[in-house]
């Protein structure tokens, strides 16, 4: 029986020198070629960056056993790359230095590092004090680990309200430890706000976290981490989950892919909590979701290319959706006023590449006009592994972005 090894290297005597490579396919046949090749099991390839389209560029993260045999795969097929990273294990080996140093520095000081990355243990702990705290749902996998939600409110009910997720693909560490940082920043900002709420779920796949945390064999794990029936593999992309064109282009029905929708939309309990609570609730005006990398902020839709019909309601020129537009524009200029960070915008099919299933769709579709995702940092020279020195400097500018849109919200209501 064939397992589903993790993407990051495993622990061996001898270093390990994984690779990310940087490939860029210059037609559709080579795009299939690099398809094919992540479905190969014997390589145990990942896409950090899927291939989408000619001329786009993906990375691709390869175990060292593999990379003489990828290498010359790329070779044969004429599919140009580079070097990206070129040693993985440095990365990690200087990532969990790092983690260790600050651990230190938090026990002695008694403070909470926001500058550094934490495991779900720490992150619950350090959000007893904080503002009103709500567990939507528990998952349950190897044990059971809670998800942790922040309520924004000076009271009332069902007041129109705004959603935040970070961290639904748990390699994707810098948006948790940007989910924690902007908790503290909404807290004086914005709690005090008595015309809408904010509801913000900061470890949205904890199970998957958690087992980030596990070691380096487990490092760059994306997916939940349900049990798939008749399948060794585990888990379920929970950004491909949803009923929104569920099942369609930009996912997979194989359980051992990185793209795997699960047996039905709404399967797993991380994305079933959240769609109980929209519409439950009834009045949330805005989704934001929060990924990593790329550097982009897209809305729908993901999964056709269709316009989606509030845009031409709010005003289309061309087949731009001027008022959508706009916004994002604003967004990503006012981040890149911070840093000089550049980000793309604009939907996501045409932005990154078609994708089924996915948050901001479904959010689209069941009536919450501002669905916004966000890719942060970087575009690739660190990928899921970005040091924790550039925490700081990666909410602080995506803050800006986020208030533009909530204020955009509160202002238009609908």
């Amino acid at each position: 029986m064939l397992l589903r090894v993790p993407p990051c290297p495993l622990m061996a005597l001898t270093p390990r020198r994984d690779q990310v490579l940087r490939v860029t396919a210059s037609n559709e046949e080579q795009i299939a070629l690099l398809r094919a090749l992540d479905e190969r099991e014997d390589l145990q390839v990942d896409f950090w960056r899927d291939p989408t389209k000619p001329g786009r560029p993906s990375d691709l993260h390869v175990p060292f056993p593999s990379l003489q045999a990828v290498k010359i795969f790329l070779e044969s097929h004429g599919i140009s790359y580079s070097i990206m990273i070129e040693d993985v294990q440095q990365l990690l080996d200087e990532e969990k230095k790092t983690m260790m140093l600050a651990r230190g520095l938090e026990r002695s000081a008694s403070t909470f590092d926001f500058a550094s990355y934490h495991t779900l243990d720490e992150v619950l702990c350090s959000a007893e004090d904080g503002p009103n705290l709500r567990q939507p749902g528990t998952t349950w996998a190897l044990g059971s680990h809670p998800a942790l939600s922040a309520q924004f409110s000076t009271g009332g009910s069902n007041r129109p309200a705004i959603w935040l997720d970070t961290g639904i693909h748990s390699r994707e560490w810098v948006t948790q430890a940007t989910g924690v940082w902007t908790a503290n920043k909404v807290t004086p900002q914005w709690g005090l706000n008595c015309l809408m709420d904010i509801f913000f779920e900061i470890v949205t796949n904890p199970d998957g976290y958690a087992f980030t945390h596990r070691g380096d064999s487990s490092r760059c794990w994306a997916p939940t981490r349900s049990i798939n029936a008749g399948s060794s593999c585990v888990g379920v992309d929970p950004n491909r989950n949803w009923d929104a064109g569920f099942g369609g282009a930009g996912s997979s029905s194989s359980p051992c892919s990185e793209t795997y929708r699960g047996p039905y939309a709404h399967s797993e309990s991380e994305v079933k909590s959240i769609v109980d609570f929209i519409l439950g609730h009834g009045n949330v005006k805005a989704l934001i979701s929060i990924h990593s990398y790329s550097q982009m902020l897209m809305f729908p839709y993901g999964y056709k290319r269709t316009p989606a019909p509030d845009y031409q309601e709010l005003g289309v020129g061309n087949k731009v959706w001027v008022h959508e537009v706009s916004l994002a524009k604003k967004a990503v200029n006012d981040l890149a006023a911070v840093y000089g960070t550049e980000y793309t915008y604009g939907s996501i099919v045409d932005t990154i590449y078609v994708a089924s299933g996915t948050t901001v769709d479904w959010a689209y579709e069941n009536g919450v006009k501002y669905s916004y995702t966000f890719e942060l940092r970087d575009t690739g020279r660190y990928g899921f592994l970005l040091p924790s020195t550039q925490i700081i400097p990666t909410a602080t500018e995506t803050w800006p972005a986020l208030l533009d849109i909530m204020l955009h919200v509160q202002q238009h209501p609908y």
